[in-house]
């Protein structure tokens, strides 16, 4: 009679598609589908110069994602990234605009003082969520979906609903269209913000107390964890995130406007779930986040390419959204399951 240890574990590919599955979701999937399907339908799609700016309209989604991602952690998330970004563009540009009509050749204190102020217009309205959500126990939802009415709002009241013009060229040179080694500048301040919050989820207290705090709450709390403050980081650090969207879109455009960025709120989501973080928090890689905004751009490019109607467009992203929460459901059951056996 054969011991049962010489029975083989299992099939060597099962077991590294199961593996890829636990720790990706849906996404292998969705970008080998993608890049064959929009590969046949449109030579255009797979050529260098199209690939090389999806890697560049891939930055600002991949930095919402990531700010994105450190509230979904913690079993929350941030409706009101969107208006963040307008509003730091338009208060920023409004002070640089400013500064030059008193001192036309003082272009460097007009772009370092807008610049601390885009910023702080994220630490103000990440505070205030992470206020609402970490102290007064509001849920994060209707928490950021009143600070979404209230920055937009705020946008357009300052702003007067126009775009702001005047921004020097010089912030537009370095923060929009400058290279470096002929990579364009916001791919620079993108693996920037990805090391550094890379390097605060997987080698600070603050990181794991991120994901302790996402995989049970009450936990967390009686382990010691100061789960207010940690929450009411993590709305801030999104916030920042955000802010530094508005201000390369900014450069980018050469406006500030209240506009500005509002479909990144919806793809920032789809670009977390897709890339496996869960929606209950506690699970979630910042590099499969960044694939997973690669994907979305890849996909929405794809779409432009063959000249898909932008309602369909909209139709086949709620989709792929819907699909990835199935998938992100199915997941976490089977790894409870792998856990009880």
């Amino acid at each position: 009679m054969a011991d049962i240890t010489d029975k083989p574990v299992g099939n060597p590919v099962v077991r590294a598609a199961r593996s890829i599955f636990m720790s990706m979701g849906i996404l292998p999937v969705l970008l080998i589908g993608s890049v064959v399907f929009f590969g046949l339908m449109e030579e255009r799609f797979l050529d260098g110069r199209n690939l090389f700016n999806v890697v560049r309209q891939t930055t600002y989604l991949a930095i919402v994602s990531i700010g994105q991602m450190v509230c979904l952690l913690t079993a929350g998330f941030d409706l009101s990234i969107g208006s963040t970004m307008a509003l730091a563009s338009v208060v920023s540009a409004l002070v640089m605009v400013s500064v030059l009509a008193g001192t036309p050749e003082a272009y460097v204190l007009a772009i370092i003082l807008g610049l601390i102020a885009g910023i702080g217009v994220g630490i103000i309205v990440g505070s205030i969520n992470g206020v609402g959500v970490a102290i007064f126990n509001v849920p994060p939802f209707m928490m950021t979906l009143g600070m979404l009415s209230v920055a937009l709002g705020a946008a357009l009241t300052i702003g007067g609903g126009v775009p702001i013009y005047g921004i020097p060229k010089v912030f537009k040179e370095v923060f929009g269209y400058g290279r470096l080694f002929d990579i364009p500048a916001p791919l620079f301040y993108m693996a920037g913000i990805a090391i550094i919050v890379f390097f605060t989820l997987n080698w600070t207290k603050m990181g794991r107390y991120f994901y302790a705090i996402g995989s049970n709450r009450r936990a967390a709390r009686l382990s010691g964890v100061k789960t207010r403050k940690h929450l009411f980081f993590a709305y801030v650090i999104c916030g920042v995130t955000a802010a530094c969207v508005g201000l390369l879109l900014m450069a980018r455009t050469g406006t500030g406007e209240a506009t500005i960025g509002q479909p990144l709120v919806l793809q920032s989501v789809a670009a977390c779930v897709i890339g496996g973080v869960s929606l209950f928090g506690g699970i979630g890689r910042i590099e499969n986040v960044l694939l997973g905004a690669f994907f979305i751009t890849l996909l929405t490019n794809g779409m432009n390419l063959i000249r898909m109607d932008s309602y369909v467009q909209q139709i086949v992203l709620g989709s792929v959204l819907i699909l990835a929460i199935v998938v992100d459901q199915v997941r976490l059951r089977y790894m409870g399951q792998m856990r009880v056996d």
